[in-house]
């Protein structure tokens, strides 16, 4: 994170500068479409946006390691969930992570609960393979996914009642996570876990067997295939719900958001167009499409600021956005 990026979000203090670069190091290394688009941000809400995202690579990253064991998992969660708890409360934590964490919630007035939420779909993925059906599956994206848009909601700030624009940016939180499940079915496999529901894939004929068989050998299924061509109709589905949310937010934080939308959106493209095949092969976005699309949100960036130039002098701000300093402090 530049020295830039820390001055604008008004963070000075040298031990909490360097844990919101432990962040933003986590973002770059392993979520590259979000990093991306959150280069479109102005450079105070990116130190935030980091931080959220760092965070939940750092619990993801817990479940995901199967070299310790289960119960190994499982003290780790628990001591995090712990330390998170302590911090959203007193500030003070040992984790870099945990403490750009408490900084950014209270800076932005996240809800708790919104963490609270997150942990409880960590805390499954220890021992939850596969959901029965669609409903059961949403419970759990509502603490992976949509909990994620929530807390983004009050650091990109909204043009419309906080009330209004939750329902997209849930939506949109649930939009990425399906296309994540979607483009990792053969990696989620080899991990134990199914996340495409079992009801889905029994309409037809596919079950475990069936996804290992394929796995393994590297053959194609047109029953697989059907599933998963329903399954990518699904997850547009939360693209729809979300869009109308984009023009919600403030002006400056549009390009951001729409181009994650884009490009996360290119990911099922690049599945359909790669024949469903994700239990042989990760799917991904071209880079000449990347670059395109990326240049498209610097243009709207371009836009969006000038357009907030011109709305300053009127003396109206969106909703959210961070407490003064002297409340955060």
């Amino acid at each position: 994170m530049t020295g830039d990026e820390l001055d604008a979000a008004g963070i000075h203090d040298p031990a909490l500068r360097a844990d919101y670069l432990r962040c933003r190091l986590l973002n770059a290394r392993h979520g590259r479409t979000y990093f991306l688009a959150t280069r479109l941000l102005p450079a105070a809400r990116r130190p935030a946006v980091h931080a959220l995202y760092g965070f939940a690579r750092w619990a993801d990253d817990i479940v995901d390691d199967l070299q310790p064991a289960p119960a190994r998992r499982a003290d780790c969660l628990d001591r995090l969930d712990t330390e998170l708890r302590r911090a959203l409360r007193t500030g003070r934590a040992d984790e870099p992570v945990v403490r750009a964490l408490a900084h950014t919630a209270a800076t932005y007035r996240i809800d708790h609960r919104h963490f609270t939420d997150f942990m409880a779909s960590m805390r499954a993925d220890l021992t939850v393979t596969d959901y029965p059906t669609f409903a059961d599956l949403r419970h759990y994206t509502h603490g992976s996914a949509a909990v994620i848009g929530l807390q983004m909601l009050p650091v990109l700030g909204h043009v419309v009642p906080r009330e209004a624009a939750e329902p997209h940016a849930a939506a949109l939180g649930i939009a990425f996570q399906l296309t994540n499940f979607l483009r990792d079915v053969g990696e989620d496999l080899d991990r134990g876990r199914i996340y495409v529901p079992a009801d889905l894939l029994a309409a037809h004929g596919v079950d475990r067997e069936r996804l290992r068989w394929s796995r393994r050998t590297g053959r194609t299924d047109r029953h697989i295939t059907a599933a998963l061509r329903d399954f990518a109709a699904l997850t547009r589905g939360y693209y729809r719900r979300a869009l109308p949310g984009i023009p919600m937010l403030d002006p400056v934080a549009r390009p951001c958001i729409r181009t994650a939308y884009v490009l996360y959106g290119g990911i099922v493209t690049a599945v359909e167009r790669d024949g469903y095949a994700v239990l042989h092969r990760r799917s991904a976005v071209r880079r000449r499409v990347r670059a395109a699309v990326a240049l498209d949100g610097l243009v709207r960036v371009g836009a969006a600021r000038l357009l907030a130039t011109r709305t300053a002098r009127t003396g109206h701000t969106p909703h959210g956005g961070p407490l003064p300093v002297e409340e955060a402090a």
